[in-house]
């Protein structure tokens, strides 16, 4: 799963899609609604690859826990944030049997299942298998061809480039040489 350029920003409800990068914000649109809005550096954004839930032995990745969960629901939505707690965390429990319990809190339950569900409703969760079998069936065939059409595109400019620079040079060499003008000596006789 390729969580990479989604993120979550601290008061603001729902996920968010990374599409550029303005000089003092980044441009974001959400997973939701598409809308498109900047985000700027005082807004506590967290890239959701750097999330990780606790657990007795470490931390385990929330790509990892969004896998576990997706295979458990066979690609399907997962259960709502908005059912009881104790109904979540029993769930939770059968995804990472040993999460520490103290340091996740019953509001980070919610948040990780309300996350996987956006992210499933969006089209931004596919398991590792399907994303391998993209990449056998020719996508990635066809960026080196798109790249190839943008070098060649750019070639022709750097040439014109070089084709002015020389013109430049042909041009000073075409200018008609000043006269110089003569040193005088100024030695007394």
């Amino acid at each position: 799963m390729d969580l990479s350029g989604i993120i979550s920003i601290s008061g603001r409800p729902g996920l968010y899609q990374v599409i550029a990068q303005g000089k003092n914000s980044i441009i974001v649109e959400s997973l939701t609604d598409n809308k498109r809005f900047p985000a700027y550096a005082t807004d506590r954004i967290s890239a959701l690859e750097d999330i990780s839930i606790y657990t007795y032995e470490g931390d385990k990745p929330l790509k990892e826990i969004l896998a576990d969960i997706y295979a458990k629901e066979d690609g399907k939505q997962g259960p709502s944030h908005k059912e009881d707690i104790s109904v979540l965390q029993s769930y939770i429990l059968e995804i990472i049997p040993d999460y520490d319990e103290e340091r996740v809190y019953p509001s980070d339950i919610k948040k990780l299942l309300q996350w996987y569900n956006m992210l499933l409703k969006s089209g931004n969760l596919k398991p590792a298998d399907a994303e391998h079998q993209e990449t056998e069936t020719g996508n990635d065939s066809e960026k080196p061809e798109k790249e190839e059409k943008q070098k060649k595109k750019a070639a022709p400019k750097k040439k014109a480039a070089k084709a002015s620079d020389e013109k430049g040079e042909k041009d000073e060499k075409k200018k008609p040489d000043t006269p110089k003008k003569k040193k005088e000596s100024n030695t007394k006789k």
